[in-house]
C-alpha cells in the first residue's frame, strides 16, 4: 500500500465547497472555552459538509490564531454565525423547522446508536461547555437529547471528540441509511 498525496485525495477547493450540497446538520457550540476545540469542530464540519456552525456565549469566533491552528482553514469554508444567547439560537432554529438535539447525559436520553433520523429532516446538534456541558435551560428547550455510550471510568469526552463521534454517526445515517 502507498500513502496518497494530498493532490490525489480529490478534495474540493473553497469555491466548490461553498457550492456543494450540504449535509442537513447544524452544530451549535455554547460556552466552549477551548480555542483548539472550536477549531477542531470547524475541521470536522468541513470534512462532512455541515451546513453551519453557531457559536454562542463565551465561544470565541474566527479569525483567531489559536482556532486556526486546528481548523486549518475550515473557518473559511464552513458557514458560521455568532449569537450570544444559545436559548434564542435554539428557539430560532426550531421556528425554522429544525429539530434541535442536545448532546448530554440526562434522564431518558436516546443512546446515539439508537437514533434514526427522519427523512427530509434537518437537525441541529448542541454541544456545551467542557466542564458544565449543555446548560439545563438549553436542554429543556431542545427537541431531544443524545448520549454517547461510555463504558470506562470517565464521565465525559472532550467536546471535539464528542462532536466528531456524533457528527460522523448522524452523517452516515443520513447518507447511508440501513433500510
Amino acid at each position: 500500500m502507498r500513502k496518497l498525496a494530498n493532490s490525489e485525495l480529490g478534495r474540493k477547493n473553497q469555491e466548490e465547497f461553498k457550492q456543494a450540497g450540504k449535509t442537513p446538520l447544524i452544530i451549535v457550540l455554547d460556552d466552549v472555552r477551548s480555542l483548539h476545540n472550536i477549531g477542531s469542530v470547524f475541521r470536522t464540519a468541513d470534512a462532512f459538509l455541515i451546513e453551519k456552525i453557531y457559536l454562542c456565549g463565551i465561544t470565541a469566533t474566527p479569525p483567531n490564531k489559536e482556532i486556526h491552528k486546528t481548523a486549518l482553514g475550515a473557518t473559511d469554508t464552513v458557514a458560521w454565525e455568532y449569537n450570544k444567547d444559545v436559548l434564542q439560537t435554539i428557539a430560532s432554529l426550531k421556528q425554522e423547522g429544525v429539530k434541535v438535539l442536545a448532546i448530554e447525559q440526562v434522564e431518558d436520553a436516546v443512546l446515539l446508536q439508537d437514533f434514526v433520523p427522519a427523512d427530509g429532516e434537518k437537525y441541529a446538534l448542541v454541544f456545551g461547555n467542557e466542564v458544565r456541558g449543555v446548560a439545563q435551560e438549553a436542554v429543556s428547550l431542545c427537541d431531544g437529547v443524545f448520549e454517547i455510550p461510555q463504558l470506562g471510568t470517565k464521565h465525559s469526552l472532550n467536546i471535539s471528540v464528542s462532536a466528531g463521534i456524533v457528527v460522523w454517526d448522524v452523517f452516515q445515517k443520513l447518507h447511508y441509511p440501513k433500510n
